[in-house]
């Protein structure tokens, strides 16, 4: 099941009847016509378009599934993008560079334990009240992590230091 794009070319071969009370606006059995698309894929496909009554935004899908109903396939395609924006969440806020096993265990580990971890400095952010965001939370405890400091000083002296930058050695490009 994929989102078609919206200079998709395609022809309609058969409509199945919707009921239009539940967002759903058709759901059609349809040949791809454009010239690759018609060459790589030849058999039909069903084209769902559904209209989301609370945000009002179209969408059309594309799927080889016939013997789901429409609302079915619609219902699938929001619990789809809903995991990955869950991965993409993952990939921007938890530090995982790479999975150390590839066991379905090994990965659920790894994911759980990285969530903790940033529970854990979101509640330590939290009860400090420090200023610096998450991320740079978690730097600081990466490079502080085996000094014998408790972690209140590390991290509140850490927030509340500011680099002054020095430009001393800085080539300047124009005179002025």
């Amino acid at each position: 099941m994929v989102r078609a794009k919206s200079n998709l070319n395609a022809q309609r071969r058969y409509s199945h009847t919707v009921d239009r009370s539940t967002g759903l606006r058709s759901d059609h059995t349809v040949l791809l016509t454009g010239k690759f698309s018609r060459t790589d894929f030849p058999e039909p496909l069903r084209r769902v378009r559904i209209k989301d009554l609370s945000s009002g935004k179209s969408l059309v899908l594309l799927t080889n599934n016939f013997s789901l109903p429409a609302l079915s396939i619609t219902a699938l395609y929001r619990y789809r993008w809903q995991i990955e924006l869950f991965f993409k969440w993952i990939k921007q806020h938890l530090r995982i560079k790479a999975f150390f096993g590839t066991s379905e265990n090994a990965v659920k580990t790894q994911i759980w334990i990285a969530v903790s971890v940033y529970v854990l400095v979101a509640i330590i952010k939290k009860h400090f009240q420090l200023p610096a965001s998450l991320h740079d939370l978690l730097q600081i405890l990466s490079v502080t992590l085996f000094e014998r400091d408790p972690i209140d000083q590390v991290l509140t002296l850490a927030a509340a230091e500011s680099y002054p930058l020095d430009h001393s050695n800085q080539l300047t490009l124009f005179d002025f």
